[in-house]
């Protein structure tokens, strides 16, 4: 046999099975992109969703808590406190603080920034309310101080579900605040609750 055939013919298969495995190599490679790619979308899509969950509850249970602040303050004027007005208001405090401690941990700064103005508001206001019905207050703290800074809770609370919706795509950053067609029920005439209180 010719040497020059055989070191072609060498030539030829060890091409060839090169090239096979070039291919197996690219095709894994490949593959393992694609894969990458999928868990990353995969990851991302679950963790919007856990945003997504946290933040619904963390919208409701700040407006639950705010309302049960905006309670509190007007059986504290009209009658003695009882057991079940306390807890109740705790209960809410407590489903709030628990939804807060976890947002903190998932969502973005974005987020945090509006989210922890409301949490200091929300905080202030119970601690105000507390020091009312303890019979404690600061000086200048009254019912009706307490009722204007709880009725300042909800444009912070509205600030705070533009961000999360901003955050989940929801609505669109445009650098413009959208303007609200109809006022909320709670911000449509802001003397109601100042005059409820008036001393």
């Amino acid at each position: 046999m010719d040497l020059g055939a055989v070191l072609i013919a060498i030539t030829g298969v060890a091409g060839t099975l090169g090239g096979a495995l070039l291919t197996q190599r690219g095709a894994n490679r490949a593959k393992r992109r694609e894969l990458e790619m999928a868990h990353a979308i995969q990851e991302a899509r679950e963790n919007r969703e856990l945003r997504r969950s946290c933040y619904t509850q963390l919208h409701r249970d700040a407006r639950q808590f705010a309302t049960a602040l905006s309670r509190h303050l007007y059986v504290m004027r009209d009658r003695t406190l009882g057991q079940e007005d306390v807890s109740a208001l705790e209960v809410t405090k407590d489903a709030y603080r628990d939804r807060w401690s976890e947002a903190l941990m998932i969502a973005p700064d974005a987020v945090i920034v509006p989210a922890h103005e409301l949490n200091e508001a929300l905080t202030g206001v119970y601690g105000q309310i507390k020091r009312l019905e303890q019979g404690n207050p600061r000086p200048g703290e009254t019912l009706q101080s307490a009722a204007e800074a709880q009725h300042a809770l909800w444009s912070l609370i509205s600030v705070t579900r533009v961000a999360m919706r901003r955050d989940l795509g929801v609505t669109a950053d445009t650098g413009e605040e959208v303007t609200r067609r109809t006022p909320l029920a709670s911000s449509s005439n802001p003397v109601v609750p100042i005059r409820d209180f008036a001393e």
